[in-house]
């Protein structure tokens, strides 16, 4: 067992290593080599696929259940708004500033420090297994997807997004759907033709006030949203097929395919998911980790954002230093003394159930 106050300085240093190392989705090579470079410092064995690496306690059995650890190296690109270096890993006081220190170097580095803490246990309930996974910013076919079948059964995930330490125990899913409304052609100075955009108005309009039946309690309804419109190629055609684009945010009280499929009987245009695999998530509040979690004066609730809990097909919390409302934003930034408690917190919970 690891003294608490030498993991919190090692996770540190080695957040400020990730920032420092440019690790935009699909292009996290370098922060990959870094994360094995610490486990092997440490003489830990670790296994990479792609840009995803991942290891096991010390005395994994076959015979307990697993918890997954995980979060991600990757980052968003940083915005036009930063007037700080976004790579200078900057400590200024309790702030250390740079991009992905809180989303999600902050998580990671603590969940890295949590697996240290019982890593040499023998007498766990459960083994550990930490995966620090590529691609969650674009949610990529080579991120944590690729290596959920080469992580062994898995019972439950805790995934390290920035909530304050609070408990999202459901998170919304997302669709982007491509929808046409179909008409036909014609002279607009003429009574010609079947004009596609006021077909896709009245499509518009359903997406606009339809309310499904059933609202997740965690959740709320879900949410559609037209982002995007284009029809028509001159000012006197009318237009044969208007299309337009709708971003749906989806619960745990439909699947994506309920819901897909409620939207095309409804719809008068064609209606094509760009796809499914982006599911919602929820967790039983009954969960023991839950419950250990509200022991400790942790409170619940429901993200509208969404993490690498969209593509683990078990029971998920997420839960992780940092303030959500930080994440993407210029200058990034996480408190220093978030990471300590996020460490402290992670390890409290834990210990109620192992």
């Amino acid at each position: 067992m690891k003294d608490k106050a030498i993991l919190t300085q090692d996770s540190i240093a080695l957040l400020r290593l990730l920032i420092a190392c440019p690790s935009i989705s699909r292009a996290e090579e370098n922060t990959a080599a870094i994360i094995e470079d610490f486990f092997k410092d440490r003489d830990i064995p670790t296994q990479r696929k792609a840009n995803n690496i991942w290891a096991y306690n010390k005395y994994y059995s076959p015979e307990k259940p697993t918890i997954l650890l995980n979060s991600h190296h990757d980052t968003v690109k940083p915005n036009t708004g930063y007037k700080r270096d976004p790579f200078a890993a900057t400590v200024e006081g309790d702030i250390l500033y740079g991009l992905g220190s809180n989303d999600a170097g902050g998580c990671l580095v603590s969940l890295i420090a949590v697996f240290l803490y019982y890593y040499e246990r023998a007498d766990l309930a459960y083994n550990f297994c930490l995966a620090a996974s590529a691609e969650e910013e674009v949610s990529g076919v080579n991120g944590i997807e690729s290596i959920v079948g080469d992580l062994g059964p898995l019972s439950f995930a805790i995934v390290g997004e920035p909530t304050l330490m609070h408990l999202a125990i459901a998170e919304k899913g997302l669709m982007v759907l491509d929808c046409t409304a179909h008409g036909a052609s014609g002279h607009a100075a003429r009574e010609e033709g079947d004009n596609a955009i006021y077909k896709a108005i009245a499509a518009i309009n359903w997406f606009t006030s339809y309310t499904f039946p059933k609202e997740s309690p965690y959740l709320g309804p879900v949410k559609m949203s037209v982002t995007v419109i284009q029809a028509g190629s001159q000012h006197n055609v009318v237009p044969a097929t208007c299309d337009f684009v709708v971003d749906v945010r989806t619960t745990d009280a439909y699947s994506n395919e309920e819901t897909l499929a409620i939207i095309q009987a409804n719809v008068a245009a064609t209606v094509k998911a760009r796809s499914t695999r982006l599911r919602s998530s929820a967790i039983d509040p009954a969960h023991p980790i839950v419950q250990a979690g509200i022991s400790l004066n942790r409170k619940t609730y429901g993200s509208p954002t969404m993490s690498d809990q969209a593509l683990l097909p078990i029971p998920s919390l997420k839960l992780g230093p940092g303030d959500s409302a930080r994440s993407h934003m210029a200058d990034e930034y996480i408190y220093l003394s978030e990471i300590e408690e996020g460490i402290t917190l992670y390890i409290a919970i834990l210990d109620q159930i192992l």
